[in-house]
């Protein structure tokens, strides 16, 4: 399987752009994180699935997407794992070869973070996954990637392990030859790239990529 979406229920300011997400993509499988199917209704696009623990999802929407074939995995409200976490665990039994993640930023920070550190778990499975709203895309390397975009696009680089070692940056304004990042020196914010494709490598680590889409600073 080429790709899966996994719709989280962050802020989505922009039902369009979810909507141009998934018709960018030939027959993806598509995964709510529970009250995330609520983004879709007013889309008319019916998920494979919706999975968690049923909490922010009102009995009217999810009858209205079971009534159209989507099936429900519901867990119990005492659960460990958030629901985003448990739609890439779903994802991840379809073995696909990158996972989307949409509607995963806004609101609460801690959701955020929370959405932005499951991609170390995905990392971890082998599965290449993105974070994607209206503003950026973020994901992780822990070995190499070429980072694509519009010459002049800032790209922040982060830690997510305490030190990341060994990176080495080409095609950027400021590139690095094996250096080091660690948690506490944002020293990677507002890079840029000096073409439309750069490079980025990484010894140990798990190092965090931030595309801003545009070339204006956010700092």
């Amino acid at each position: 399987m080429d790709r899966v979406i996994v719709i989280s229920g962050g802020v989505v300011n922009d039902k369009e752009f979810l909507r141009r997400k998934i018709e960018e993509c030939v027959d993806p499988v598509i995964i709510c994180a529970d009250g995330a199917a609520c983004h879709l209704r007013p889309l008319d696009i019916i998920p494979a699935y919706i999975v968690g623990d049923m909490d922010s999802v009102d009995e009217e929407t999810l009858a209205y997407f079971t009534g159209k074939g989507s099936r429900t995995k519901v867990f119990p409200k005492g659960k460990d794992e958030t629901d985003t976490e448990l739609a890439l665990m779903q994802a991840f039994e379809l073995n696909p070869d990158e996972i989307w993640i949409l509607g995963a930023l806004g609101g609460r920070i801690d959701h955020s973070l929370a959405n932005i550190s499951l991609l170390v778990m995905c990392a971890k499975e082998g599965v290449e996954a993105r974070i994607i709203d209206e503003t950026c895309e973020v994901f992780v390397v822990e070995k190499f990637c070429e980072c694509e975009g519009q010459k002049g696009e800032t790209i922040s680089l982060l830690p997510l392990s305490s030190q990341v070692s060994g990176i080495i940056l080409t095609g950027f304004e400021y590139p690095l030859i094996r250096g080091k990042m660690e948690i506490g020196k944002p020293c990677g914010i507002s890079n840029r790239l000096m073409d439309e494709k750069g490079t980025i490598s990484v010894e140990s680590g798990h190092l965090l990529v931030i595309r801003n889409f545009g070339r204006e600073d956010s700092i």
